[in-house]
């Protein structure tokens, strides 16, 4: 079930991704940028990352980290100009909220609003996915993870810091006459070609990302197709003969968001929806390792890969705990009242359609019964005579 919630998870985030990569892309190539034309725009990029993940690991490698450096130092860039020469309002109006008169308790908008920083803090476990690719994974995966966090959410506090700060009318944004601060504050702050520059590295960004993203949802498919726990698993477990990468596997990472991304030319507020999915769909995967690791520890595991956390392991998992269950329930809460019931709650619809079907899946196809894996901390070698044995 953690391998069916985070594989949709995965497929529903390629589709967000692409879908909100299309007007950045549009706007710079100069496009109106109408629902087909976005839709458009959004296959093209799930096409052109499907070929570059097929040409191979190597491309893969090198792509990524592209992107991974002009996102690192654009974030650095942009946010350290902003801070310089064109911040508008002090420090202070960070925690101000004496301009928002209303009634009731803050904790309803903090909450609201931590859904921004919910929506960026994940991704991370996508190193993991390929693993198997990766030399000595088992010390190497989980620096890369932490890497991940600290980098990238010291330069998305740092960028966002710069964006708040540099915004020349407050009042605007507050009352929605600016509906697209961002992009008001790059224009009224760096002119219109420094406004295309930032959205060039943007869109660099983008397409890094889903070729990332790409190549993890494939490993997933390959991984379960692998065990034979996945419909058409003989068709999804091949690997091509040249660069030995699980092309078939990922065809079909590329085929599903792009079907989903044609169907948001017929959902209300798609884009929210999907994101929205996207996220809780991995946080709800996330949950249950987390509480498969809790059960384990309290029947005695103790953790012998390379990676232990020792002693803080039980709080450390307490907390994450914690943490995942309060952000499950905060991106799922409904809270427009006024909108329509299947848009207040496409959240928690969608997630209750995938456990569902996931459900269904699980007891009329029995998947967990064909699975040879090893368990445990157990990894597979070979022994005389070529038969694979757990050690």
């Amino acid at each position: 079930m953690a391998g069916w919630i985070y594989g949709w998870a995965l497929f529903v985030t390629l589709a967000a991704i692409a879908t909100g990569a299309a007007p950045f892309l549009a706007q710079l190539l100069g496009i109106a940028g109408t629902p087909v034309q976005l839709t458009a725009i959004a296959i093209v990029l799930i096409i052109f990352v499907t070929v570059l993940n097929l040409s191979g690991t190597r491309l893969l490698a090198r792509v990524a980290m592209f992107g991974f450096i002009c996102e690192l130092l654009g974030a650095i860039a942009v946010g350290s100009y902003l801070l310089i020469f064109a911040r508008h309002q002090p420090l202070s109006s960070l925690v101000d909220t004496q301009s928002l008169q209303l009634p009731g308790s803050y904790l309803p908008a903090f909450l609201a609003s931590a859904l921004g920083a919910m929506f960026c803090y994940y991704g991370f476990e996508a190193c993991g996915d390929v693993a198997e690719e990766t030399p000595n994974a088992s010390s190497t995966i989980p620096k890369s993870m932490r890497l991940t966090i600290y980098v990238g959410g010291v330069a998305a506090l740092w960028v966002c810091l710069a964006l708040v700060l540099a915004v020349p009318d407050v009042g605007a944004v507050l009352s929605g006459r600016d509906k697209d601060p961002v992009v008001t504050v790059l224009r009224s702050a760096m002119g219109e070609t420094g406004l295309r520059t930032v959205i060039a590295i943007v869109t660099v960004s983008f397409v890094s990302a889903l070729l990332s993203l790409q190549a993890a949802a494939s490993r997933l498919l390959f991984a379960y197709a692998r065990d034979e726990m996945l419909v058409g698993s003989e068709y999804l477990r091949q690997l091509s003969p040249g660069r030995h990468i699980p092309a078939r596997a990922l065809v079909v990472s590329g085929a599903v968001p792009a079907v989903i991304a044609i169907c948001a030319l017929w959902l209300q507020n798609a884009i929210a929806t999907i994101i929205s999915f996207a996220s809780v769909g991995i946080y709800l995967a996330f949950q249950m390792i987390v509480i498969a690791a809790l059960i384990a520890r309290a029947r005695g595991w103790q953790p012998s890969g390379a990676f232990t956390l020792g002693g803080w392991g039980w709080p450390v998992n307490l907390a994450a705990l914690a943490y995942g269950l309060g952000a499950i329930v905060n991106m799922s809460w409904p809270r427009s009242p006024a909108d329509p019931w299947f848009s207040n709650y496409g959240v928690i619809t969608t997630s209750l359609g995938v456990i569902t079907l996931g459900l269904i899946y699980m007891v009329v196809g029995r998947p967990y019964d064909r699975g040879h894996a090893p368990a445990g901390d157990a990894h597979q070698i070979e022994v005389a005579g070529g038969i694979p044995v757990a050690d």
